[in-house]
């Protein structure tokens, strides 16, 4: 079969039907090869250097990425299994928003192929820096060792929510979601 993005897609698209997920945990198919797709740190998806121009296209493959015990990128379908470069995080949270106060906060991002993701414990949010810069890395873990990590104007939104976990006594400054606390470094 031919490594090119529309002939995985139509792949995907004739085993997965309707269902808004692909059952990706039921694919082991051995590896096909690597595939010119690169992941850069805008979130755009490069296929031979070029921006993969149908979205569609995206936000399907975003649904047969995962991450292995080998810490590489594949897409997955059925019968091939495709490795991919990703720069930094494959997805981007884009915003973020937040719904009640305190330890009842339910906080939840909008990934750049549009899900909304609730930041809980089966995805929950660490912070980490960029060795090179010290940056701060806040990232959402995702299924199948993916993350999306918090693009500026969201991780500047969740920085106001930031307080310490018991006021007044020293305690680690973070954030409250879904009744869990991220503490932040």
């Amino acid at each position: 079969m031919s490594q090119k993005p529309e002939a995985i897609a139509g792949q995907i698209e004739a085993v997965a039907g309707k269902q808004s997920k692909p059952p990706l945990e039921q694919w082991h198919p051995e590896l096909s090869g690597d595939i010119d797709i690169v992941i850069n740190r805008k979130g755009e998806w490069l296929y031979e250097g070029k921006p993969i121009a149908r979205e569609a296209i995206v936000r399907l493959f975003s649904t047969i990425l995962r991450r292995e015990a080998d810490g590489d990128y594949y897409l997955v379908t059925p019968v091939e299994k495709w490795r991919v470069q990703v720069q930094d995080t494959p997805l981007l949270a884009h915003s973020l928003k937040a719904e009640g106060e305190g330890d009842q906060r339910q906080l939840s991002v909008t990934t750049n192929v549009g899900e909304v993701v609730a930041i809980d414990g089966d995805h929950p949010l660490s912070f980490g820096t960029y060795p090179e810069t010290g940056e701060p890395r806040p990232v959402v873990k995702l299924p199948h060792g993916l993350e999306a990590r918090l693009v500026t104007s969201a991780y500047y939104d969740l920085a106001e929510l930031i307080a310490a976990d018991e006021p007044d006594s020293g305690a680690p400054m973070g954030v409250w979601s879904h009744g869990i606390f991220y503490q932040i470094a």
